[in-house]
Parts: C-alpha cells; structure tokens; sequence
C-alpha cells in the first residue's frame, strides 16, 4: 500500500499494525481435518501472513473463511510486516502472503535464489499508488495537481514536522515508497513525513475534507476511502517502463500493479487443497472495498465480514473450491 510498493488500504480507530479498527480473526477452527503430508498444513494448518493494511486484511479473512468451512482447515494470521512475512517461507512461519504489492527484490531473494517462495497467480485487484489531496483544494487550486505547480502551493502544506517545508505524509514506515526520491529529483520543497499507519493517512484524509485542511498525501487504490471521501491524484511525470529501475533515481509516477499471491514453496508442493483454494482465489477491488468497509466502519469483524460477502456471493467463491 509501495513498491508496496507501496504500496494499500480505519472508522480511523484502525490498530498502527492492523489498519483500521479492523479486526483480524487469528483464532483457529475447531473442526481440522488432516491434509497432505510434508507442509504445516500437513496438521490441517494454514499460515495467511497479515500485513498492516485493511484491504489485505479483507483478502486474507475471506480465504480463512472458506479454509475454515469449506475444506476445515485451522488457520493463522500472524501480523507480520511486509518484508518479515517473506522471510517466513524460510522459517516456516508463513505459507501465504495473499497480496503482494510489486516487490521484484524479494522475488528474486525469496523466488529466484533461495526458492522457497513461488507465485500463486493474480488477487484480481489492480493496485495504484498515487499522491492525493482533497478535492476541495483542486477545486480552489485548479493547477494543484499538475506536480510541476507544488513548489507554489508548499506553504499551504507547512506543519510542524515539515522543516518549514511542504508535508508529504506517508503511512506506516514498513511501506515500501519512492517518495523520498521523487521529492528530491523532482526538485520539490517538500519534506516526507510519516504518519505511522494506514489509520493516521485515514485520519488526515477524513480531516482534510470535513476542516477544510490542506493536505497532501500518499494512498492507494483498491481502497474504500475513496467511497467515503473525494480525492483527487497529483499527476507525477507518466511512468514507464525501467524508469523506477534504480530507487535512487526515480523520478516518475508509480505504475498500475496486477497483485498477486505468494505462497511458501512448500505449501505450493503439499498443501493441497489449501493451496488449489488460495492459487483459485480471485476478486475485484469492488469486492474488497465492500469486506474491508464493512471491517472497517459497520463494526464487523473480518470474520463476520467474509461470512457477509460469503453469504451474498456464493456464485463467485464457489469457482474457486477445488473439486
């Protein structure tokens, strides 16, 4: 949420390491039925990886739904961040990561070289990391979202934090982004602050519209803060292909990802039934907006959550149970 990249996704009371007052079912089934030998779901235990976005979170409980009653199997949600949850495949700690942003560094670590993590196919969301601010100030500052005007509009982003600078707030320090060199090569008055979670970005955001306050900030879509409050995307220099190659250097937007799914190599190889449901696993960023919203603000669980979309999308979860 990145090159979650960072990318992802909170009623702004969202836990710093779980997005969102959202809240993570961790506890598992009580009816596990043995599955193949050789993996931890070798015990009837499936380990989904939780990192600190609610939009993962929305993902992950819905799949340990369906494990949990469908195929019963236990599940655990460890919340672990991003780069601690590939380290897992080796350990043993982790047999998915079921939305992964980007991270070509540690596929070639994890993927390519140690070969204890495989791909498992796309989420069906598009992922898009951007800068926002309100829409009300693109209405006052019409040129405001063109990047080559911010230097002009800086002092209006002035805080505390920000060095006498314009602020630039990022969320959870665990999120891989490239704005600290954006802001450099760009050559922009402005300071990267981080906020420290995805509940803070909510926060600012949620203000920012209600108080009328200046803000400029990092987010990302599949989210469904969009649904809640109007935003409008700064237009950085057009990304193309090779141009975020070398971090130090980049100096253009962020790309549109097709996430996708890790799984542990070993899960992959004896997991079964476990890994056919998540390798199956595919939905639109409408479908995780509506499980991560009700999470989020109507106060349900992520259990209770994935039962509700569960129970009204029968004909979609259905494909993805192996036969």
């Amino acid at each position: 949420m990145k090159i979650r990249l960072l990318a992802g996704l909170l009623a702004l009371g969202l836990a710093a390491v779980g997005c969102g007052g959202a809240k993570v079912d961790t506890s598992p089934s009580s009816s596990a039925a043995p599955a193949a030998s050789g993996s931890s779901a070798a015990t009837g235990t499936v380990k989904i990886a939780i990192n600190p976005w609610v939009g993962y979170e929305a993902s992950a409980n819905v799949v340990a739904y369906l494990l949990k009653n469908e195929l019963h199997y236990n599940v655990e949600m460890p919340e672990i961040k991003e780069q601690l949850a590939w380290e897992g495949f080796e350990t043993g700690d982790v047999d998915v990561i079921i939305e992964n942003w980007g991270h070509p560094d540690l596929k070639k670590k994890f993927i390519e070289e140690k070969k204890v993590a495989v791909e498992a196919g796309s989420t069906g969301n598009k992922g898009i990391i951007g800068w926002y601010v309100p829409k009300w100030m693109a209405d006052k500052y019409p040129d405001i979202t063109d990047y080559k005007n911010l230097n002009k509009y800086a002092s209006l982003f002035k805080t505390s934090e920000s060095s006498g600078k314009g602020q630039l707030l990022d969320g959870d320090p665990s999120y891989v982004t490239n704005d600290e060199a954006l802001v450099k090569n760009l050559k922009l008055n402005y300071k990267v602050v981080t906020g420290g979670s995805e509940a803070a970005l909510l926060k600012s955001a949620t203000q920012a519209q209600e108080q009328q306050k200046a803000l400029l900030f990092y987010f990302w879509t599949p989210h469904w803060l969009f649904d809640k409050v109007d935003l409008v995307r700064v237009n950085l220099p057009a990304w193309t292909e090779g141009c975020d190659a070398d971090p130090k250097k980049v100096a253009c937007d962020y790309p549109e990802m097709d996430l996708d799914k890790i799984v542990s190599k070993k899960f992959a190889d004896t997991g079964g039934k476990a890994y056919e449901l998540v390798k199956n696993f595919s939905w639109t960023n409408e479908d995780q907006n509506a499980v991560a919203n009700d999470m989020t603000n109507n106060g349900l669980t992520g259990e209770q959550a994935a039962k509700k979309w569960i129970e009204a999308n029968t004909a979609k979860w259905q494909a993805w149970i192996p036969k």
